[in-house]
């Protein structure tokens, strides 16, 4: 059996012990600026710039025989390919992190080459001429960006004590709804070339890389510390059972299920603005919806993530955020109007943002090792990248065969209402 596992708490070495001190200003404030870098970087592109190319792409194409409104089709699939990427660089990147040894430590070396590939994968995607060169561009940047997306998610468990881990939580969830924000304003607004935006976006994300893993500290994992196991073995290993672990295994779904809601209500309201409420300008509705969405969950983040601390509770907030989340999916499903979306907006916004209050603190105290962390980690992280493929596929079903985005929107509230209810069966965090 490995050391690193069976190793007391007093002769662990600082990269595997328990966090006991609250982290200061300097190092959250660099988390996140890294975290914002990465959802830009991912939602910039899924949100704006990949259905803009492949919708212009797709014009061209039309007029060789290609069916009319075939690009969501096409966008579905350049998202799930990337997104099988990204659930593939998840667990692999997290686990060889696990076993780092590099005097930088654990988490930082792979920080910064996963964004520097990220950023890769990008410049293919802006220079590509069609659709399937996009998907091996945006394969190879979801590939950099899962594998970043592994390691600063590793931060938390690593260093924050779990009596900080709500309100932290809730920082990262805001982040990425910052990062989404600040990428369509970056790409619409600021930066209206489509090449000049990705160049931006691969720019911003290695830079905060960069400035996160050069000015905190990593803990160097020590030699004699170090899995035991070859890495194919250990690679072999990443499963985690359900049945040994349930808690785990019922805080992925619950997980999976909330951003499979959330994905399903978000990912496509460039078109649902244009074809369904007949929006005038959808690139501006877009910017008005995910700022309403972003300010409801930065307020509701900041504030059930304080809550959540202070009560050790978890649970109820989950909860809760599913209930709010699903509302604001029905409304929609039942009016799929501009009107009702400056609604929901908000509504899906708040519960998404009392989600991540407590959903990362519960998420990291059902971990199974400490000498696993990124790994498991990983594995959840799974339960992000999924829906990504999950999504587009449903999408492209429900809007390719119905051509109802009611029907997308109540298919969206019914998985998150089931997340509320699986979250009820861990049994080791309230």
């Amino acid at each position: 059996m490995d050391e690193a596992v069976t190793a007391s708490p007093q002769t662990q070495p600082a990269a595997l012990a328990e966090p006991t001190e609250p982290v200061r200003a300097n190092w959250i404030t660099l988390l996140f600026l890294a975290n914002i870098g990465l959802w830009l970087a991912i939602y910039a592109p899924i949100q704006v710039l990949l259905p803009e190319q492949v919708a212009s792409l797709h014009d061209h194409i039309t007029k060789n025989g290609m069916p009319s409104g075939a690009d969501a089709v096409l966008l579905s699939v350049v998202i799930g390919v990337g997104a099988i990427a990204s659930l593939v660089a998840n667990p692999i990147v997290g686990t060889l992190s696990d076993r780092t040894t590099h005097p930088r430590g654990r988490r930082h070396p792979w920080t910064v080459g996963c964004a520097l590939t990220g950023a890769l994968g990008i410049a293919i995607v802006a220079a590509s001429p069609s659709v399937p060169v996009m998907a091996v561009g945006w394969f190879v940047a979801e590939l950099g960006l899962g594998g970043m997306l592994a390691t600063l998610t590793a931060a938390l468990p690593d260093r924050v004590p779990v009596n900080q881990r709500g309100w932290l939580g809730a920082l990262i969830g805001i982040s990425q709804m910052l990062g989404t924000v600040l990428g369509a304003l970056i790409v619409t607004v600021i930066i209206t070339r489509m090449s000049a935006g990705y160049a931006a976006c691969a720019i911003i994300v290695v830079a905060f890389a960069v400035l996160f893993a050069f000015r905190t500290p990593d803990e160097p994992l020590p030699v004699k510390y170090k899995p035991s196991l070859p890495v194919a073995a250990t690679l072999r290993r990443m499963w985690v059972s359900p049945r040994q672990n349930p808690d785990f295994g019922w805080g992925w779904l619950t997980h999976f299920l909330i951003n499979l809601g959330n994905d399903l209500g978000t990912l496509y309201l460039l078109y649902f603005l244009a074809r369904a409420a007949h929006y005038h300008d959808p690139q501006t509705g877009l910017l008005i919806l995910m700022a309403l969405y972003a300010v409801a969950l930065l307020i509701a983040g900041a504030a059930c993530g304080t809550l959540s601390d202070r009560s050790g509770r978890r649970k109820p907030f989950i909860v809760g955020a599913a209930i709010v989340m699903a509302l604001a999916a029905a409304l929609l499903a039942a009016s799929p109007t501009w009107h009702m979306a400056l609604v929901a907006a908000p509504l899906l916004g708040a519960g998404f943002g009392t989600y991540w209050a407590a959903a990362p603190a519960l998420l990291t105290q059902v971990l199974p090792a400490a000498a696993d962390r990124a790994k498991d980690l990983g594995i959840i992280n799974i339960a992000y990248s999924l829906p990504l493929v999950v999504a587009p596929l449903a999408a492209g079903v429900v809007l390719g065969l119905m051509n109802s985005y009611s029907a997308l929107f109540a298919l969206a509230g019914v998985v998150t209402v089931i997340a509320g209810l699986t979250v009820s069966r861990v049994r080791s965090v309230r």
